[in-house]
């Protein structure tokens, strides 16, 4: 492989059209939305790369919020489901109902069949609600009674949590949350920001805004753009440095759990989207980078005495970063 810069070698989608797209659910959203451009990119990363998100934020943070534009920008289905203690996996995912007229059981489908699902707070529920969405996120089908109903395309997950508030919340399975392409920590506004979200506020620019987000993307477009996403070119020292990343959380002397071959798929993928939305048709490390600690933090385990000295995942991400040679 000659060290020629791809860019100049290969020219195999064209990526104008998707650049607009998202520039054009940029602005729908920033109507409403006063900064969170990190969110806002790694939520369209998802969509691109066809995975679910888990928002995880203080309360006001704008988590909900944000899920919701994001639904209202795209021309197809939309749900919300607030998760309870006493929600039955029934009311997520549906149940046969006896009809009469038929003298047979009829599957009613649950809120999960649509093609954006807003889970509010699923750290509220139960694991055994929890665990009914292992099939339908992983599989996008669910099986009742012996039938198998598969999702219409798109279908994303995007579900919010709170990190502070412990009681009456139930953890994540590992399990569950190796489902989630990225786990996105929203922060606080900055102080700039946070004048400008009082100061539209206090004029009045927020009043019917909502109903001024316009649907700027179709079902049909994502599935397009999602297929030019995956065919987009990428060396093979950016395969490696993704499998170094990898592998290294699972030889780290401060991690107990490290990341699975479903890490480096989804670091692969989103790093792809992040290419596309600058509109290359080429990775470059800096993507990969870019999507690395959102994909990882919520898969690794730091070990008892890491967690004990207080050390966060992220630290321990980045500094794999720094160990692990950047191609060039």
């Amino acid at each position: 492989m000659n060290d020629t810069d791809p860019s100049e070698e290969l020219v195999r989608t064209d990526l104008g059209e998707l650049k607009d797209a998202v520039g054009r659910v940029r602005t729908e959203i920033g109507k409403i939305i006063v900064g969170q451009t990190q969110m806002v990119d790694l939520l369209l990363a998802a969509i691109l790369a066809d995975g679910h998100v888990l928002i995880e934020g203080v309360p006001g943070v704008a988590k909900t919020l944000t899920a919701k534009l994001l639904a209202k920008c795209i021309d197809a289905d939309f749900s919300r489901i607030q998760f309870t203690p006493d929600l039955m996996p029934s009311d997520v995912l549906g149940t046969s109902v006896f009809n009469p007229q038929t003298a047979a059981f009829q599957y009613k489908r649950g809120p999960i069949f649509s093609n954006i699902i807003l889970i509010d707070e699923i750290n509220r529920s139960p694991a055994k609600t929890q665990a009914a969405l292992f099939e339908v996120m992983e599989e996008k089908q669910v099986t009742a009674d012996g039938v198998t109903y598969p999702m219409s395309q798109p279908f994303l997950v995007l579900a919010t949590q709170n990190p502070i508030e412990h009681e009456g919340t139930y953890r994540l399975p590992e399990a569950q949350l190796d489902r989630f392409l990225f786990k996105i920590e929203i922060a606080y506004p900055s102080l700039q920001e946070e004048v400008q979200i009082l100061q539209n506020i206090h004029e009045g620019k927020m009043q019917g805004q909502y109903d001024l987000v316009q649907k700027v993307i179709t079902a049909r477009q994502i599935e397009q753009y999602r297929k030019q996403v995956s065919s987009l070119y990428i060396e093979q020292k950016v395969l490696e440095y993704i499998a170094q990343i990898i592998h290294e959380t699972r030889n780290n002397k401060s991690l107990f759990l490290g990341g699975s071959p479903r890490a480096s798929v989804a670091v692969l993928k989103t790093s792809k989207a992040m290419a596309a939305m600058q509109g290359r048709d080429f990775v470059i490390p800096d993507d990969v980078i870019a999507v690395v600690p959102h994909v990882l933090r919520h898969r690794i385990l730091l070990t008892p005495e890491k967690e004990m000295e207080g050390a966060r995942p992220d630290e321990i991400i980045q500094a794999i970063l720094k160990r692990i040679e950047v191609p060039r």
